[in-house]
C-alpha cells in the first residue's frame, strides 16, 4: 500500500472537501445518513458490523463510527485514491478496515474479513453498475448479510412515471448549482484536479485516472444511461434472498431501499 504524507489534519481536509463536492450534487446526504444509520440501530441494535460497499473515503463509516462508537466497520471499493482518502484518515481506528476489491469480479467477497454482517450500507455509489450487473450483486449481498441483517443502499433511483415534475426538478437542481459553481464550489471534476494537484496524492490520483478515466477530463466515467427504480431494488432483493424489502426515504430525485435478511 501506497504511504503518502499527509498528517491528520490533512487527511481531515480532504474528507470534508469530498464531503463538500458531494453535497453540491445532494444538499439532502446526510438527511439519508441519518435515515440510514436509524434503520440500521433500530434493526440490528447500535453496535453493528457493518460493510462499508463502495465505500469510497468512508463516509459512511465515519458516520457510524462517530453515532454508534462500539460498531466495527470494513470498507470494500476498487477506487486507489479514495482508498488512500479512507485509509489515511482511519489510520489510527482500529474499528475501521479497508480492503480493496473490484464488485464486479464474482469472487469479490472472497477478499473481505470474515462475515456474514449485520448490516451492508452503500450511498451513491451502484447507480454506475448496468442492470444486470447489480442483479448479480444483490445475489452475492444475500450470502454476505446475516440472518436478520440489513441491507440498505441510497442512491439515483428516478420515477419516469412523472416527466414534467422530473423536468422541473432538473432545472431547478441544474440552476442550484450553477449559482453555487459560481460562487466558487467544486463539482465532480473540479474536486478529481484538485486531488491531482496534490503532491502526496499525485500519484495514487494518476493510479485511479488509469483504472476508470479522468473526471477533469472525461464528462461521464462511470453508467449514466441505466438507472433502476426503487421498485425494482425492492423486488429484486426480494427475489435473490431477502425476506422483506421497501423503500425507507425518499427524495425528489434519489431513494433508499432497505432489505432485511
Amino acid at each position: 500500500m501506497t504511504t503518502h504524507a499527509l498528517d491528520k489534519a490533512d487527511w481531515r481536509r480532504w474528507q470534508e472537501s469530498w464531503d463538500r463536492q458531494q453535497e453540491w450534487y445532494m444538499p439532502d446526504r446526510e438527511e439519508r445518513f441519518r435515515v440510514m444509520l436509524e434503520m440500521t440501530a433500530a434493526l440490528v441494535g447500535p453496535e453493528p458490523r457493518v460493510l462499508d460497499l463502495a465505500c469510497g473515503t468512508g463516509s459512511i463509516s465515519d458516520r457510524v463510527l462517530t453515532r454508534m462508537p462500539n460498531a466495527r466497520t470494513v470498507g470494500v471499493d476498487r477506487d486507489p485514491a479514495l482508498l488512500a482518502l479512507a485509509r489515511g484518515t482511519f489510520a489510527d481506528d482500529p474499528r475501521a478496515t479497508f480492503v480493496t476489491a473490484d464488485l464486479s469480479d464474482p469472487d469479490w467477497p472472497a477478499l473481505l474479513p470474515e462475515g456474514p454482517y449485520d448490516a451492508v450500507l452503500t450511498a451513491t455509489a451502484l447507480h454506475w453498475m448496468r442492470t444486470e450487473p447489480l442483479r448479480a450483486l444483490y445475489g452475492q449481498l444475500a450470502g454476505v448479510v446475516r440472518e436478520g441483517g440489513v441491507f440498505l443502499n441510497a442512491d439515483h433511483m428516478p420515477d419516469e412515471s412523472t416527466p414534467r415534475i422530473n423536468a422541473a426538478v432538473h432545472l431547478f437542481e441544474e440552476e442550484r448549482r450553477k449559482r453555487q459553481r459560481d460562487e466558487g464550489a467544486l463539482d465532480w471534476g473540479g474536486w478529481w484536479r484538485a486531488l491531482s494537484e496534490e503532491p502526496a496524492l499525485a500519484q495514487v490520483a494518476q493510479e485511479r485516472f488509469a483504472l476508470f478515466g479522468n473526471p477533469a477530463e472525461v464528462r461521464h466515467d462511470h453508467n449514466n444511461e441505466e438507472f433502476q427504480s426503487a421498485e425494482w431494488h425492492a423486488a429484486t432483493l426480494r427475489d435473490v434472498g431477502f425476506a422483506e424489502a421497501r423503500t425507507v426515504w425518499a427524495s425528489p430525485t434519489d431513494a433508499m431501499v432497505l432489505a432485511l435478511r
